[in-house]
């Protein structure tokens, strides 16, 4: 099973992206393990990941987490995704970057 990491500033209003992304995922029926924590969790959180999506408001981190883990797909959530909490969105952005890293 795939997991699909979202950090952001604090970890908390990620959460409810996450439930919605759960919740897309199964009806595709699709199997991921979704977990969102705040950025200064990178280091503990990031290895375990598949694939790593960042909250636009920690977008200006991108280039720091991709030099600290070349190998795993790094992403933002765009701002109109993240802002109506589109977990159907966010499971595409990380979909395509999964299958862009292959």
């Amino acid at each position: 099973m795939k997991k699909i990491v979202l950090f952001c500033a604090g970890g908390m209003s990620t959460s409810l992206l996450v439930n919605k992304m759960k919740e897309a995922a199964a009806a595709k029926g699709a199997e991921y393990d979704i977990a969102a924590y705040g950025l200064s969790e990178v280091d503990n959180k990031g290895p375990e990941a598949d694939c790593i999506l960042l909250g636009p408001q920690v977008r200006y981190a991108e280039k720091k987490i991709q030099g600290m883990f070349p190998d795993k797909p790094i992403t933002f959530i765009e701002m109109r995704v993240y802002g109506m909490m589109d977990g159907k969105g966010a499971l595409e952005i990380a979909e395509k970057a999964m299958a862009a890293k292959k």
